[in-house]
């Protein structure tokens, strides 16, 4: 399954966010913020975003924490050995693992069941293709049962070509994370300090847990989102009820939190508790219910991402909000700038 957003943008290396923005004498809530409104973009810094919500709004926030999730490895095969990074994607109900292979920053697409990676205290097993049209992603039988614990001892964050050296471990957690378990950051959130967070709480905002653990992000061109593990908690399920009762908007701080809680919509419309995996796709044909906005990074050209923003505002707001973006000189990815995009 192909997935084309109809935003459409042309990303020039120099907008690639290459270091955490407290490397660049920046505090993480003094990156740029874009507010798109309808036909409306307003430029702004995101320690100055409770100009833009209003008391009783509520933010649903991800507690998931990022895992140190790459870990050095050394791949066996029929054809003789090389050097690859195994990023542990996603932990399966059998205790099996969703990996990713990659060598020299690219995947790697030769790998065959039976393979096996050496890694520190084992040996990594692939067992199948995670997807029956790509051998990029495999279920795999990981090198020790403790697979959290063993990337603590082993791991270090994913990273990409964009980002030229490693950063910590720190520089990849939100203040809102609670339960590591995401491959890579539920980067929305990380512009939040805790004393945005105790601010907007004295201004009436309410905010909300919600969880979803995020695979790797490194998919290919309009390819869908993988199924995840989420758990919309009752006491948040029963809070969004309420406040879209009461005139509030619901405002998801991610795309991650926008795919759990429309994974939680009942029939009538409502959202219940809700936990599992969800295989849900939102897009321009199936249009969220619940979310009135969304707290969001800039998101490459042609990921299915710009498809969720297209389901929550439309895909003229965020064209016009990419736009200006490109304009103004806003950051890329996990370490760049954000845009608050809200519907009309």
């Amino acid at each position: 399954m192909r997935v084309h957003p109809h935003t459409h943008f042309v990303l020039p290396d120099s907008l690639n966010a290459t270091e955490p923005p407290e490397a660049r004498g920046l505090s993480r809530d003094q990156v740029k913020l874009l507010v798109a409104e309808g036909s409306t973009v307003t430029h702004t810094r995101f320690d100055r975003i409770g100009e833009h919500l209003r008391p009783g709004d509520l933010l649903l926030v991800n507690t998931s924490g990022t895992l140190p999730a790459a870990v050095d490895g050394t791949w066996i095969t029929g054809a003789g050995v090389a050097p690859v990074v195994v990023h542990f994607s996603t932990a399966l109900d059998d205790g099996t693992w969703v990996v990713e292979l990659r060598s020299d920053g690219a995947p790697v697409f030769g790998g065959a069941a039976g393979d096996r990676v050496e890694l520190p205290e084992g040996v990594l097993t692939l067992l199948s293709p995670y997807e029956s049209d790509s051998n990029r992603l495999w279920v795999a039988k990981p090198p020790v049962q403790d697979v959290l614990g063993y990337l603590q001892r082993h791991g270090r964050p994913i990273t990409y070509k964009y980002v030229g050296r490693q950063w910590p471990l720190a520089s990849y957690q939100t203040v809102f994370a609670r339960e590591p378990g995401s491959a890579e950051m539920p980067s929305a959130a990380r512009p939040f300090s805790f004393e945005l967070v105790s601010h907007l709480a004295s201004q009436g905002v309410l905010i909300a847990p919600i969880l979803l653990h995020c695979g790797v992000s490194s998919l290919e061109s309009h390819e869908p989102p993988l199924p995840e593990r989420y758990d919309v908690p009752a006491h948040t399920a029963r809070l969004v009820n309420w406040v879209k009762a009461n005139g509030g908007r619901i405002i998801a701080v991610g795309t991650t939190a926008v795919r759990a809680i429309e994974s939680a919509v009942a029939t009538d419309g409502s959202v219940t508790a809700a936990h599992g995996w969800t295989d849900l796709v939102l897009g321009p044909d199936h249009p969220v219910s619940v979310v009135d906005g969304l707290i969001t990074g800039m998101h490459a050209p042609d990921a299915s991402h710009l498809l969720l923003l297209e389901s929550v505002v439309g895909d003229d707001t965020v064209q016009r909000a990419y736009d200006a973006a490109l304009q103004r000189g806003y950051l890329w990815h996990e370490f760049g700038d954000v845009c608050l995009m809200l519907r009309g």
